[in-house]
């Protein structure tokens, strides 16, 4: 399998501080799920990824192309497609216009090809039907399935997300997933999201940053059995779990690195391998608890 993006060695400064340190990672077309806490440098990756930002040290390899080359990064936007967290319209475009003016920003010059393109892309997001509404007038978790239109328009050959299911509701989720994993099997796309169960369900890769730094990189699978034995269900709260929580049976779930004898073990989930890796600091992740 070709790759579509290698990472040198790279460093991203921001004033005194470390955004990403010395960061190696090589992305080949699939689904990789990108977890970390808040300030993990997930967004600042994704940046570079999307050549809105650059390097201060290291090499980086897009597309066969070199960013740091004006004509090379030109070529690389065409043919990425990238949600961020926060995405801006012009006041008093409708759905269907904002997403037909990134399509023109993108040198799509065929206007009735353009059009139908973005017929598509709504289509694809459940958003055909409010494409004459006004962005303005749209919740919130509509204008982000119109964002996610945006960012699919041409069938990238690269795809970055950041947080993409947020502000949807599980049936819109069920839904991306969809179509992120047809589109996961022409295209490379790196998801950054707090949402193990997006991760678990899409990914067969994962990353895991934390302080700037890669700290797991492989598959899904074994991630999650390294947890095997360290998560068990009891019907009183643990002094010595790394997390504790009580379920919706009113047991108390526990994660911790070793387990008593004689409990009932749980089967560990994606969330619970990624506590353990970060030492259950769960106060400082903004998760949902399945």
């Amino acid at each position: 399998m070709s790759t579509t993006v290698t990472f040198t060695g790279v460093t991203r400064r921001h004033g005194k501080g470390i955004a990403l340190d010395r960061v190696d990672v090589a992305l080949e077309p699939g689904v990789t799920g990108l977890l970390g806490p808040n300030g993990a440098g997930k967004t600042t990756l994704l940046r570079l990824l999307a050549t809105v930002l650059p390097p201060t040290e290291g090499r980086c390899r897009i597309l066969g192309l070199d960013p740091d080359s004006s004509d090379d990064r030109i070529e690389i936007r065409r043919r990425l497609g990238y949600l961020p967290q926060e995405v801006g319209y012009p006041r008093g475009f409708t759905a269907f216009e904002f997403v037909d003016y990134v399509a023109a920003l993108k040198e799509w010059s065929d206007r009735p090809g353009r059009h139908a393109e973005v017929r598509r892309v709504l289509d694809l997001v459940g958003m055909a039907d409010l494409a004459g509404k006004k962005m303005r007038r749209l919740s919130g978790g509509q204008r982000r399935r119109v964002a996610l239109a945006q960012s699919l328009i041409g069938s990238p050959e690269l795809l970055i997300l950041d947080e993409p299911t947020n502000g949807l509701d599980p049936e819109q989720r069920a839904s991306l997933r969809g179509v992120l994993s047809s589109a996961g099997q022409r295209s490379t796309i790196l998801l950054a999201t707090h949402q193990t169960e997006d991760v678990a369900a899409l990914c067969e890769r994962v990353i895991v940053l934390d302080s700037g730094r890669i700290r797991y990189d492989g598959s899904v699978r074994d991630l999650v059995a390294q947890a095997a034995g360290r998560v068990w269900l009891a019907d009183v709260e643990s002094p010595n779990a790394l997390s504790s929580w009580r379920t919706g049976t009113g047991r108390f779930r526990h994660v911790a690195m070793d387990a008593p004898q004689g409990v009932e073990l749980a089967e560990p989930t994606l969330e619970d391998a990624y506590l353990l890796l970060r030492g259950g600091e769960r106060d400082s992740v903004d998760m949902e608890v399945a």
